[in-house]
């Protein structure tokens, strides 16, 4: 077994709030994330796919191939949007870093079980403090 990872870059804004609570109290749970103009970040973005390297081409998947359905699935449907109102697989769900990593492994599972090889992981950096990681249990 080999393990193969991928980094692109994107920028989004989000806010976490829940519409049921007050402002305070979204304040107080949420902080600054509450805020009701938004906030952006500069997200980092690892997904590592794991399997048996084809002999024929020496490659567990082509890179390009595995750039291209990242960016095409993910990526430019993040990158400079509002994570809560444009991104087609984030509606209804709450925008935090931890929910934004699964919804994205969800979103590339199939393709990459498609091209034979088998989704490992995708670690999402918030900032160059925090980030987490996500392995599809």
């Amino acid at each position: 077994m080999i393990y193969i990872t991928r980094r692109e870059r994107f920028s989004a804004a989000h806010k976490l709030y829940r519409e049921d609570w007050s402002l305070e109290k979204n304040e107080q749970v949420f902080g600054n994330c509450s805020n009701p103009n938004w906030h952006g970040h500069n997200y980092e973005l690892f997904v590592t796919v794991k399997g048996v390297v084809n002999p024929e081409t020496g490659f567990l998947i082509d890179l390009k191939l595995m750039k291209q359905i990242i960016l095409t699935k993910v990526v430019n449907k993040l990158d400079h949007k509002n994570v809560n109102l444009d991104v087609d697989f984030m509606q209804g769900k709450k925008a935090s870093t931890e929910v934004i990593a699964i919804a994205i492994f969800n979103e590339l599972k199939p393709l990459f079980e498609k091209e034979n090889v088998q989704l490992h992981s995708v670690k999402l950096t918030e900032t160059e403090n925090n980030y987490v990681e996500y392995f599809g249990e």
